[in-house]
């Protein structure tokens, strides 16, 4: 009993990014400036999205959530790791490192499964444009946000539980910068075998079909861009679903090395580059991908700056 008490209220350590003292305050105000950028520039996405009715359409419904969820999960590990290191504190409590866990797996899971409804509504754009409307109508928005939300919490419900019950009886030591799963394991000392089986289907659930369905859904749309006839057509369906491809490609990559490759090909050193990459960069990466040279996006900040120079005002559409 005092061994499960000792467990469930001792504080960890995270060894955290900034571990050498040199390079230290420079790697600090490079995450701080990508944290703020992010922060803005999704706001910015989202206010844009709500304000101009000409963004009122299903791809930049999709994309302000996606915008949101980049904002909730890059918030739930880079302000604790900046105060942590101007306070020089370590420390995180059992429950705080719950909260946490609970928090990025649920986020991220649902991050996946957006992603991979997002390329289908680019297959019905591109293949079946006449039925677009149809298969992309509000209601059908609001049941693939709704998926996407539903798989990212049963992800955390199954997962959480499991993984912090387990006796943490070795260290209280995380050598990374969060509470992220392969790390919490390594800490854990017995029977791991339940924990690992579930963890495995969560990943062939979260991570391996919301990325065949990005897979399929843009081959279809590469060959049906190849038998196009007009150029402008082929060029711009082609730039659209590139930059769908390298958002999808950056994250889940990175994903799939934290969560799929056995263990023994993970170093710590690894695990927080990766880790860095797909946490801390990509909320910024998606946004820049996605909107970067977009004319609907250009145009909308246009119209909205012209509109707030007088009294701020708009409607709202169906989305």
């Amino acid at each position: 009993m005092d061994e499960d008490n000792e467990t469930f209220f001792s504080d960890f350590t995270l060894t955290g990014l900034f571990t050498n003292n040199k390079a230290s305050g420079f790697l600090f105000s490079i995450i701080c400036a990508i944290f703020f950028m992010a922060m803005i520039a999704n706001g910015v996405m989202i206010f844009l999205i709500h304000m101009d009715p000409h963004l009122h359409t299903p791809m930049y419904f999709l994309l302000s959530h996606l915008s949101l969820i980049d904002m909730m999960y890059i918030s739930t590990i880079v302000p604790k790791m900046l105060v942590d290191y101007l306070r020089d504190k370590r420390t995180i409590s059992f429950i705080a490192c719950t909260a946490q866990y609970f928090l990025y797996m649920g986020l991220v899971g649902a991050e996946f499964f957006l992603l991979g409804l997002m390329a289908y509504d680019r297959y019905v754009a591109i293949c079946n444009p006449l039925r677009y409307s149809a298969l992309m109508s509000p209601r059908i928005c609001w049941i693939i946000l709704a998926s996407s939300w539903f798989g990212g919490t049963l992800d955390s419900f199954l997962l959480t539980p499991i993984t912090m019950s387990l006796p943490f009886c070795a260290s209280h030591k995380i050598n990374h910068f969060f509470c992220e799963a392969p790390t919490m394991l390594r800490l854990a000392c017995g029977d791991k075998v339940a924990y690992e089986m579930v963890m495995y289907l969560c990943c062939v659930v979260m991570l391996l079909i919301p990325f065949c369905v990005v897979l399929v859904s843009y081959t279809r749309v590469l060959t049906t861009v190849h038998q196009m006839k007009s150029a402008e057509g082929k060029k711009k369906a082609f730039a659209t679903c590139s930059s769908h491809m390298m958002v999808v490609m950056l994250f889940c990559g990175a994903a799939l090395y934290t969560y799929m490759l056995p263990q023994s090909y993970h170093t710590p050193i690894k695990d927080k580059v990766f880790s860095a990459f797909y946490t801390i960069l990509t909320p910024l990466l998606n946004l820049l991908i996605y909107s970067l040279r977009n004319r609907d996006v250009t145009g909308a900040f246009r119209r909205v700056l012209a509109r707030c120079q007088g009294p701020c005002g708009g409607t709202v559409g169906e989305f």
